[in-house]
């Protein structure tokens, strides 16, 4: 495109204007009466410029035009999933800064719908009960919404490490959450089982209960773990959660709790992929281990 300078007028003006005002620069009420690119349209477009690491200048080229663009998507205004070329914009970095918030990493938040971003989106989707197909439509929108208070105002550059709790916090939120947890097949039932020993090994008061199935949970339960040595084949109303990235599996899980429609609260939590005859009992001490560290920073909040 030919560059839009100071002194244009007409239709295309009017469409800088209004994107530029929707984002927050100041345009001369005069000259959007005009559609003229004055002086406060030009200095608006070189703070544009500025912010968006583009080239200093005033005019709108095609590098600016397609900044303006992008920056004028929201979440939810359209469809996304991995193509190419990927689909890039404002929306785009606003799913990704959200989604690392909650835990689930798409690395740089650059705009960018990549692979990592449509791995992000499946591993969400499947940790709240919907179908992990990457694609980021109006279901997963709502679901993220629905998790407003727990991304909203943080930081978002990336997941943080969170470490091992300490004995005293760890018993302290054991004693203050009631907690249940079962497994769906043998081994998940041996690493529950392990969870609740070293629970109770903890504190006397320990709240997390085992129990045989999820619908025998003990009155005021918070929540019901769901330990499982497989990955669900199809969509379900249970949020799924693979225990895969410690870093972030506190606040993965902790999402998954927080978005179920159920009550109380049933979350699937999928153990790493092991053989049966290569599971040992140092294997299921370890992963009742980390799951226990995951639950106690999950409630920790």
């Amino acid at each position: 495109m030919d560059p839009i300078h100071e002194g244009a007028t007409g239709v295309a003006v009017e469409d800088i204007q209004e994107r530029l005002g929707s984002l927050g620069y100041t345009i001369d009420e005069a000259e959007r009466a005009e559609s003229l690119f004055g002086q406060s349209t030009a200095n608006s477009v070189a703070r544009f410029r500025l912010d968006h690491d583009l080239p200093l200048g005033t005019a709108v080229d095609a590098a600016t035009w397609s900044a303006l663009v992008d920056e004028g998507y929201n979440l939810g205004d359209r469809t996304l999933y991995l193509r190419l070329p990927n689909f890039h914009g404002r929306d785009v970095r606003q799913l990704q800064e959200r989604l690392n918030i909650l835990g689930f990493s798409c690395g740089e938040s650059d705009g960018f719908y990549g692979v990592h971003t449509e791995a992000a989106v499946r591993l969400f989707q499947e940790s709240v009960g919907l179908l992990g197909d990457g694609m980021a439509f109006q279901e997963t929108y709502d679901a993220i919404e629905r998790l407003r208070h727990v991304w909203a105002g943080k930081p978002a550059n990336g997941p943080h490490p969170m470490g091992g709790m300490g004995f005293a916090r760890a018993a302290n939120v054991l004693e203050s959450n009631r907690i249940s947890i079962t497994g769906n097949d043998p081994i998940a039932r041996n690493v529950a089982a392990r969870a609740w020993n070293l629970a109770g090994a903890t504190t006397e008061r320990s709240g997390l209960d085992l129990i045989d199935s999820a619908d025998v949970a003990p009155k005021g339960t918070k929540a019901v773990l769901v330990l499982t040595s497989d990955r669900p084949a199809k969509r379900n109303r249970t949020s799924t959660v693979l225990m895969d990235d410690l870093e972030t599996l506190p606040r993965r899980l902790r999402a998954a709790i927080e978005s179920s429609r159920l009550d109380p609260p049933v979350v699937r939590l999928s153990l790493p992929a092991t053989g049966s005859a290569g599971f040992t009992v140092s294997d299921a001490q370890t992963l009742a281990v980390l799951l226990l560290d995951a639950i106690c920073s999950a409630f920790a909040g």
